[in-house]
């Protein structure tokens, strides 16, 4: 009796401890069989119960993408009923930005202490009570007040659902249902543009409510985190809710052993402070999320979608919010694409490609402009520098969603170590909506100030991003959270 005492309190110790780098690539090769073991299992039970959770929480991108989409199609009707000036109505774009940093500081430490559901909730309840009170709207403080209101509830969403997606996914299926978040992100952005086309701005803002007041009550058909439950020390819940994900017939064993392995290693580090981001281990994870979120921004890509009907009249399309709606659909498809190739392409490879293809487009809207300044207005020329604009716009957005747009959120939820993810991904999505305030609050200015140079500055960082990911950033595919994290080691 004693001896099984001995052998279970050995076992227990060694899950305790961290893998040893001799002999790590045996253990490593016996677990990735194992798992391809399970994995014909897994699709038939758990695929459905994961797919089911992504899709309850893509609500909440979807309220994300409906908050960016909207200031383009009302744009002129809310400046003429409320005698706003261009620049009160960029205030007005920006101040989801604003509100999304306050968000985002906050989001870490929430979803830390009350988990990714809870912190989902309390998001959904600002963005409800932000669109009413935009859609009451007798002047400018009412509107500004309701668009940090949903902005705060949308930083908290755009760093808490990928973490969650990343967080129950099996690795195999990682990359495509991360994408989901930014595909969900699409969808709230055309059906912005879609439904500005026919309803009042006061009645789009209604609509808004609509996806955070069905999220709310299907968060309560979902399981937690079992990451965020282990790490609290819930054993039992920890691993039922990685039963459910997984199908009540596959064998977690090893899924479990690995995650507690993660987690007793991480809680023999003291609390984090941000003194303690400076170690290698820690701040290159962090330089590399917080890179791929601002160069994402920097793109210009916010200003293009939060103003993209100005942008088309500027460019001479004479139907303007037609055309933004085309923009929206497409964008939509082509992040789609992106959900099918990411476990298959790889991150690395989908981010070069697409930050490439997004430097040549820009560069081909940036001269399609400066020769139409040329130009007589009535010529067949001009006519043929519109179409050009058009499709380097066109072809910019579906780059951006083939790559960039999806993929920095992916990387960030991946491969920020447990016991730092609150506070980094904090910091990280907070750089992230600094950067898309400032793009969004420049971007109506620069394009009055010259169309042609504002997309010239867009092209150049596309262009860094390219050296940036070259440079890097390491492809994460295939990999389980616990083996990504521990290369950092």
């Amino acid at each position: 009796m004693s001896s099984n005492r001995d052998d279970a309190s050995a076992a227990e110790d060694g899950l305790r401890k961290p893998l040893l780098h001799t002999g790590s690539w045996y253990r490593m090769g016996s677990r990735q069989s194992s798992i391809m073991n399970s994995s014909a299992q897994f699709i038939r039970d758990g695929a459905v119960s994961v797919v089911f959770c992504v899709l309850v929480v893509a609500l909440g991108p979807i309220q994300f993408g409906f908050t960016c989409g909207y200031s383009s199609p009302t744009q002129s009707e809310i400046i003429s009923d409320l005698g706003l000036s261009i620049s009160e109505f960029s205030v007005f774009g920006s101040l989801s930005n604003v509100g999304a940093m306050v968000g985002a500081i906050a989001s870490g430490q929430i979803a830390e202490y009350i988990g990714r559901k809870g912190s989902l909730m309390i998001a959904s309840i600002p963005n409800i009570i932000g669109w009413l009170t935009i859609s009451f709207a007798k002047d400018s403080s009412f509107l500004y007040m309701g668009r940090l209101l949903e902005g705060f509830g949308v930083g908290i969403i755009s760093y808490t659902v990928p973490v969650y997606i990343a967080e129950i996914a099996p690795q195999n299926m990682r990359g495509s249902l991360g994408s989901v978040n930014q595909l969900a992100v699409t969808i709230g952005i055309m059906l912005a543009y879609l439904l500005g086309l026919f309803l009042n701005w006061r009645v789009l803002a209604v609509v808004g409510i609509l996806p955070c007041t069905i999220l709310i009550p299907g968060l309560f058909f979902i399981p937690e985190s079992p990451r965020w439950l282990a790490k609290m020390g819930m054993t039992e819940e920890f691993e039922t809710s990685l039963q459910v994900l997984r199908g009540f017939d596959t064998d977690i064993s090893i899924e479990v052993n690995e995650i507690k392995r993660s987690v007793a290693s991480s809680s023999k580090t003291a609390t984090i402070r941000f003194t303690d981001l400076r170690r290698k281990r820690y701040w290159y994870p962090l330089m590399i999320g917080i890179g791929l979120l601002v160069l994402q921004q920097l793109s210009g890509i916010n200003g293009v979608l939060f103003y993209a009907t100005n942008i088309f009249k500027s460019a001479g399309v004479s139907s303007s919010n037609a055309a933004t709606f085309g923009l929206g659909a497409i964008q939509v498809i082509a992040t789609g694409v992106t959900t099918w190739l990411m476990d298959r392409a790889g991150r690395r490879l989908l981010l070069i490609v697409s930050s490439s293809i997004m430097t040549a487009s820009l560069l081909l809207v940036a001269v399609a402009f400066y020769l139409e300044g040329f130009v007589s207005q009535n010529s067949h020329l001009h006519s043929t520098m519109s179409m050009l604009s058009l499709v380097g716009l066109v072809t910019f957005v579906i780059a951006f969603s083939l790559g960039v747009g999806a993929i920095p959120w992916i990387i960030m939820s991946e491969i920020l170590p447990v016991n730092i993810k609150g506070l980094a991904g904090s910091v990280a999505t907070l750089m992230n909506w600094m950067t898309s305030w400032a793009v969004t609050m420049t971007a109506n200015l620069l394009l009055v100030w010259s169309s042609g140079g504002t997309f010239t500055i867009y092209a150049v960082v596309s262009a860094l991003t390219v050296v940036f990911v070259t440079l890097w950033v390491p492809e994460t595919k295939g990999k389980t959270l616990e083996e990504i994290q521990w290369s950092f080691r």
